[in-house]
């Protein structure tokens, strides 16, 4: 993240998107619709960036060291922040990507098609000899198809 109290911030996120051919890529991606302001009455004024969004659900996950799960899609549009730890995400691009606390991504890859070798959406796992923790943030949303970095 780029912080400057005198300049807007900007946020990079990973997106994990589906392309019209049912190929799962990942942008890098930027968060920049931010306002100076308070977050409540009378509290000094902060960077606010405010992605609203009813029906959320979170979910905290504890992925073991050597922990890689099978080629899937994101279950539903959502947000994947690491607490602690590193882990990995590869798309049917061959793309990976490894991120670890306080790196973001945003899963998004529904609607891929099977590739020859039956991978659909992509594949992730842990990386290194500590456990990845994350925090899942999934989204009561329709998600959007062809169009990477939908968040600004």
């Amino acid at each position: 993240m780029q912080n400057n109290s005198s300049k807007k911030p900007i946020i990079d996120y990973w997106h994990v998107w589906t392309d019209q051919d049912g190929i799962s890529h990942q942008s890098r991606c930027q968060i920049e619709d931010f306002i100076e302001k308070g977050i409540a009455p009378d509290t000094s004024p902060q960077w606010l960036s405010q992605l609203k969004q009813s029906g959320a659900t979170f979910t905290f996950t504890v992925l073991p060291v050597g922990w890689v799960g099978n080629w899937h899609e994101n279950p539903k549009p959502q947000w994947i922040i690491p607490l602690s730890g590193r882990w990995f995400v590869e798309t049917m691009d061959g793309q990976r990507v490894e991120m670890g606390a306080g790196e973001i991504s945003f899963g998004e890859d529904q609607g891929t098609k099977a590739d020859a070798q039956g991978h659909k959406g992509h594949l992730s796992g842990t990386v290194g000899d500590a456990p990845a923790v994350l925090i899942m943030v999934q989204l009561e949303e329709t998600p959007t198809i062809k169009q990477s970095c939908r968040f600004k």
